[in-house]
């Protein structure tokens, strides 16, 4: 019977159990996140939240306390030269449990546990912060500013009808000025089609008198 024992023996000897939650709390520091079963999560965080709120303050006194926990140097240095600085200005809660389902063999529910600072889906400061906006007003404001586009829509359309009109203009007397020299044309052409038919009636006259001469000589 288990009255009143907190301890979540894991079915495990002190001495197993121990070492056994040195090694997953230097892998939790290593990697950041570890795979493992609810049970062993929960003693873990419970064994290694301690140890990352003594990183915090780096002293030689603090690293021999973490390394007796740790019982590793290289883990010891990467705690407190790279975790310590993420987990500063946190004041608890360093770890989190994701339930991942459940393990094909034995049916232990499995789940991973990680370092929060370390997640950056969850921890993304480029979210869009919603504002709640009010009704009062916003009806009118909305009408006002519809008016202000409308009436800037119709000035400028305003100013690019004079700017076209005002191209237009020497576009029409570009055009009289053609027509005006069109009509010399005309004239000189009328000329030359009255020069062309004078010739031919002076031809058409010539026979008429070459035989009126061959006649007086026959007489």
């Amino acid at each position: 019977m288990r009255h009143g024992n907190k301890i979540n023996h894991l079915g495990r000897k002190t001495s197993h159990r121990k070492a056994m939650l040195q090694n997953m709390a230097c892998s939790l520091i290593e990697h950041k996140r570890i795979n493992t079963t609810i049970a062993k999560a929960k003693t873990l965080r419970v064994f290694v939240e301690p140890i990352l709120t003594k990183a915090k303050t780096d002293s030689t006194h603090s690293r021999r306390v973490v390394f007796s926990y740790l019982q590793n140097k290289e883990m010891v240095t990467e705690l407190f030269r790279e975790v310590a600085p993420k987990i500063a200005n946190r004041a608890g809660g360093y770890t989190r449990i994701i339930r991942t389902g459940y393990r094909l063999g034995d049916n232990a529910e499995m789940c991973m546990i990680e370092l929060v600072d370390y997640n950056e889906l969850y921890n993304n400061d480029n979210t869009k912060k919603t504002t709640r906006r009010s009704r009062r007003g916003g009806a009118k404001k909305e009408d006002s500013v519809a008016v202000e586009a409308t009436e800037a829509t119709e000035e400028v359309v305003a100013e690019v009808a004079e700017e076209v009109v005002a191209e237009e203009a020497p576009i029409a007397e570009v055009v009289e000025e053609v027509a005006a020299e069109e009509t010399p044309i005309a004239e000189v052409v009328e000329e030359v089609v009255a020069e062309e038919a004078a010739p031919e009636s002076t031809t058409e006259e010539a026979p008429a008198s070459d035989e009126s001469e061959n006649t007086e000589e026959k007489a």
